[in-house]
C-alpha cells in the first residue's frame, strides 16, 4: 500500500510550492481520534493518484510553523494546492469520495 508522503517545513518548498500537479495535504497529529480514522483514506488516494496528484500528511504538532502559517485551528484539515496556491480547504473527516471531487477538479 502506498503511504502519503511525509510533509515538512524542509520539503514543503518543493514539494507543495513547486509541485507541477495537484498536491492534498492532510494536517494531523497523532492524538486526534477522527485523523486517525482519515489516515487510511489518505493513504488510498495516495496510491490511487500516483503520477497525477500528491497526497501528503504535515503533522501539526512537529509542524506548527506550517500549521500556523496556513490557520489550521481545527485537524484533520486536507488542504488542496495547485500552482502553491491553496484551491479548497476541508475541515474534519469526509467521505473519500469528497477529497476524490477534490482532487479531480484540478487534474
Amino acid at each position: 500500500m502506498t503511504m502519503a508522503a511525509k510533509i515538512t517545513a524542509a520539503n514543503f518548498e518543493n514539494e507543495v510550492m513547486k509541485a507541477g500537479k495537484p498536491v492534498l495535504v492532510d494536517f494531523w497529529a497523532s492524538w486526534c481520534g477522527p485523523c486517525r480514522m482519515l489516515a487510511p483514506v489518505i493513504d488510498q488516494l495516495s496510491g490511487e493518484y500516483e503520477g497525477k496528484a500528491l497526497v501528503g500528511k504535515v503533522n501539526v504538532d512537529e509542524e506548527a510553523d506550517l500549521a500556523s502559517r496556513y490557520g489550521i485551528v481545527s485537524i484533520p484539515t486536507v488542504i488542496i494546492f495547485v500552482n502553491g496556491k491553496e484551491c479548497e480547504r476541508l475541515v474534519g473527516v469526509r467521505g473519500k469520495d469528497d477529497y476524490e471531487e477534490a482532487i479531480e477538479k484540478y487534474l
